[in-house]
């Protein structure tokens, strides 16, 4: 049938208004792919679990049964048949809701009754730029930001009413959910996943998930979801041998299983093609999303992630199809790669030979900025270019940086706990690091938790460690994070021109025996000026060069007594005198605490000429 051409074809978009259940006049249509099934029947809580048995529609393998009347508000499985006495029971795959865990039927629900009141940020959104402006994400799991009392799961209401300020208050514009895709077992926050149109009953309903991002967008905070479409979960209830074979999953053998125990999708098959991205599509059309975060996109990229297995012609094939359609639909949602390798133009419209990505983790930026602030003090001068490595490769994609969950699991430490050095050192060197990284450009993304200097691991059973913020050194770290977050939100220097080499310029990147670097970013308006001095040392008087005429102002000292540091500090101007230094035409001399970081504001006067774009190159 026509009806399902598009679908086998894998340039569906919208399969979502093809199969599931779908409520059609007084009743609901059930309709399932499943080519390899004898015969196929539905078992539903409406009549206690009797049968009824589907009709093959198509003979490319689909089935359909219309029920009527029926209020799609019961839960249901398929009963799949390989002959007339094998059979096993299945969830539906693009059921819109599931049973709470451990229990995994699907549940009948209608999305429709909810009315979203974001008109106006919809509105605004088609009008942003994606490549200007600053970006500020926190991500979230689910459960373990906060609890009511004596709560063992958190809920999407309890966020509701707890996130939007928290968000507004320190300074977010974006928040990242992990995977909100329904999946069985906690531990695995969502990453092995069962239901990739059902939101995760766990925490409450579709519609409770809907108020939510509905509320955080009259907040003007983007909603960015982290989706896994490299592999699914091999539970018996889900997509694995779905009807009896390998559907959903690569028929061979060779190439089904990843390195998390998961099956990889068959990417060179059209109907889970269509199957994926109609799951992402569902998620901005149903659910107003703003933008995709993918999980492991070097396994699109690679088979199974290794270099050495070759490419991943399929999986490469998959993503641009995907992207190049997104962004033909909805060009303001934005799409976000996490990926681990080093392979080129990941970023970049599709037309022009990329993957189609508006940002990728820069992966290598974090590794090697974790490493030289967890490294004795002693040997860094031994490996200054972890820290000034990262503005060579820089313009070559579009990079976001991230300070994830994944830094703060297993074993790993949390972000401040990283630090080297005793217990007061390393809340000195976590806020250099945070002035580090926001002064960097690229956009940023930070784990639930590193505002507060977390020294316990990211565990998805407990809440946050709020009552960190009874303790002053805490709660004057939090009070930083703020203030430094702020900063990165208010001046265009910091965020508006990432991709224009003329915004970032080093002053010292080269002070290995000192471990101190200086650089400035700006825009036509301002100047920032930026020294992190990375070891246990002060200088009363320690000078750089710097590009102006003026006096420069301490905008943050992240030594400062607020934010219980030595509170050794420049409290009044410093005016740049007329003496060339580190190649620039004037010079100032500051004082210089312990590792600190400071951002030096100033004046400048207006750029005659203008960089060419780099967006538009790319």
């Amino acid at each position: 049938m026509k009806r399902f051409d598009r679908f086998f074809a894998g340039e569906e978009t919208r399969a979502y208004r093809l199969f599931g259940a779908l409520k059609e006049g007084e009743g609901v249509r059930f309709t399932v792919y499943a080519p390899h099934a004898h015969k196929i029947a539905l078992i539903a809580a409406f009549d206690n679990w009797q049968e009824h048995y589907l009709e093959k529609i198509d003979e490319r393998g689909v089935w359909s049964l219309l029920i009527s009347p029926l209020e799609p508000v019961h839960a249901y499985r398929y009963r799949i048949y390989k002959n007339d006495t094998q059979w096993q029971e299945r969830i539906d795959p693009y059921a819109y809701c599931f049973e709470r865990r451990p229990s995994n039927a699907s549940c009948m629900y209608d999305l429709d009754y909810y009315t979203f009141r974001d008109e106006k940020w919809l509105k605004e959104r088609r009008k942003q730029d994606l490549y200007k402006g600053p970006l500020n994400i926190y991500e979230v799991h689910f459960n373990a930001f906060r609890k009511d009392e004596g709560e063992f799961l958190s809920s999407y209401q309890q966020l509701e009413r707890e996130l939007p300020a928290y968000i507004q208050e320190n300074h977010f514009n974006a928040v990242e959910f992990m995977p909100v895709f329904e999946h069985p077992f906690d531990g695995s926050w969502g990453y092995q996943a069962t239901g990739f149109y059902g939101v995760t009953s766990r925490y409450g309903t579709p519609y409770d998930f809907m108020s939510l991002v509905d509320r955080l967008h009259q907040d003007k905070v983007k909603v960015i979801l982290d989706v896994v479409y490299a592999h699914f979960v091999p539970d018996e209830f889900g997509l694995v041998n779905y009807d009896f074979q390998p559907l959903y999953e690569y028929p061979e053998a060779h190439l089904q299983s990843s390195e998390w125990g998961s099956r990889y999708f068959n990417l060179y098959s059209g109907p889970v093609i269509s199957f994926l991205m109609s799951s992402a599509f569902f998620y901005i059309d149903r659910y107003h999303i703003d933008g995709l975060r993918f999980d492991a996109v070097s396994h699109f990229i690679y088979h199974k992630g290794n270099s050495d297995l070759g490419e991943n012609v399929e999986g490469q094939a998959f993503v641009k199809r995907l992207n190049h359609a997104l962004k033909a639909e909805y060009p303001d949602v934005l799409l976000i790669a996490e990926d681990s390798s080093d392979f080129p133009k990941v970023t970049g419209a599709v037309a022009l030979g990329s993957l189609g990505y508006d940002y990728k983790w820069d992966l290598g930026w974090m590794n090697d900025t974790l490493r030289y602030y967890h490294m004795d003090h002693e040997y860094r001068k031994y490996h200054h270019r972890l820290i000034n490595f990262s503005m060579y490769y820089f313009y070559s994609e579009r990079f976001l940086l991230p300070l994830s969950h994944d830094e703060v699991v297993h074993g790993k430490q949390t972000v401040i706990d990283k630090m080297f050095g005793t217990y007061e050192e390393k809340f000195s060197e976590c806020r250099n690091l945070f002035v580090y990284m926001f002064t960097h450009p690229g956009k940023k993304l930070n784990f639930m938790g590193n505002e507060l200097a977390m020294f316990r691991e990211f565990d998805e059973k407990k809440e946050l460690d709020w009552f960190l913020l009874k303790y002053p050194r805490h709660d004057a770290f939090a009070h930083f994070f703020r203030d430094l977050s702020e900063i990165y939100l208010t001046r265009p220097a910091f965020n508006q021109n990432d991709q224009d080499p003329l915004s970032f310029h080093w002053i010292d990147a080269d002070n290995a025996a000192q471990s101190i670097f200086s650089y400035y970013r700006e825009d036509d308006k301002r100047c920032y000026v930026v020294v992190l001095n990375m070891m246990p040392i002060s200088y009363e008087e320690f000078t750089i060069g710097v590009p102006y005429a003026g006096k420069y102002t301490e905008l943050i000292n992240s030594e400062r007594g607020c934010y219980n540091g030595c509170d050794m500090g420049n409290f009044t101007p410093v005016w740049a005198k007329k003496k060339e230094n580190h190649g620039q035409p004037y010079s100032i001399t500051i004082r210089l605490a312990p590792f600190a970081g400071i951002i030096f504001e100033t004046g400048r006067p207006k750029r005659k000429t203008s960089s060419i774009d780099f967006q538009k190159q790319v």
